[in-house]
């Protein structure tokens, strides 16, 4: 993976990054189109950066953590401010919160215990020999 910050892969999730206030606002606001158009390019501008980064060749490391950080972020905040409105149960939100901390718990115990030192988004042949 290369070491370069501004691919267009990486321009992407900082945009998608950056509409995430404005969605949460939409959210607030009730705002059902606005709200609409952002739940749909949130997924069209994942699949479209994956897909510009392996047929360009802009694969990195920052992207490799962004991008699933872009998306945790997505979804954590919009059950935090969905509770925060009443929209949904608080449970709701700590359960889907819950799974993404034992997810991670779970990928950092398998990294300590294999000597990874990442997990990569497509698994090699040798990795699949640990599990």
């Amino acid at each position: 993976m290369k070491a370069r910050i501004w691919t267009v892969p990486n321009q992407i999730t900082f945009l998608r990054l950056g509409f995430l206030p404005f969605f949460l606002i939409l959210i607030l606001y009730e705002n059902t189109s606005g709200r609409c158009w952002c739940s749909l390019s949130a997924p069209a501008t994942d699949a479209l950066d994956g897909l510009l980064a392996r047929s360009l060749d802009q694969k990195s490391a920052l992207g490799a953590y962004l991008d699933p950080i872009a998306d945790k972020l997505l979804l954590s905040s919009s059950f935090i401010v969905l509770a925060m409105a009443k929209k949904i149960g608080w449970w709701v939100t700590i359960l889907v919160i819950s799974r993404d901390v034992l997810l991670l718990v779970v990928a950092a115990v398998i990294l300590i215990i294999s000597g990874l030192s990442a997990v990569p988004a497509k698994f090699p042949r040798q990795v699949h020999n640990i599990f």
